[in-house]
């Protein structure tokens, strides 16, 4: 399958400007396209730039740890920056292969940036508090160019 490239941000719907006042009348009702980034990873207690890049002015909706192969136990973090915490921390990784980790179930360590992450691309770092045995992949879930700041 093909892929197209956009600079995006998308927004869609059907009215782009508003004309009515009553929800069936022409009312506005575009919205923004949630994108997705992935990347793999294999578990280290030195923080590792995931390739992911969020685009400036873009909004976090989720982050989703998908572990293939089992995790020593430990903690995961993800940040913007090397310090791997802007995002969250103390997400369990656990011991179990072929599980789902949401992001947002972990300590939230500054909301903000979820909500904006600033008027720069970021790269997304993820760390593990211990051990070396796990693989997976993470996906970004973000809005971009929704400038919330």
């Amino acid at each position: 399958m093909a892929t197209t490239t956009f600079s995006g941000p998308i927004k869609a719907g059907t009215i782009k400007d508003t004309t009515g006042t009553t929800v069936g009348t022409d009312v506005k009702n575009t919205g923004f396209v949630k994108m997705a980034q992935t990347a793999s990873w294999t578990q280290s207690t030195t923080a590792a730039d995931t390739g992911i890049t969020i685009p400036a002015n873009s909004q976090i909706t989720e982050i989703i740890v998908y572990i293939t192969t089992a995790c020593d136990a430990a903690n995961i973090s993800m940040g913007t920056s090397t310090a791997s915490t802007e995002l969250f921390t103390a997400l369990a990784a656990g011991t179990a292969a072929n599980v789902i980790h949401h992001g947002a179930d972990g300590t939230i360590t500054d909301a903000d940036t979820w909500v904006d992450i600033g008027t720069s691309d970021l790269s997304i770092y993820i760390d593990f508090s211990a051990g070396t045995s796990g693989v997976g992949y993470v996906t970004v879930e973000y809005i971009q160019g929704i400038n919330n700041a």
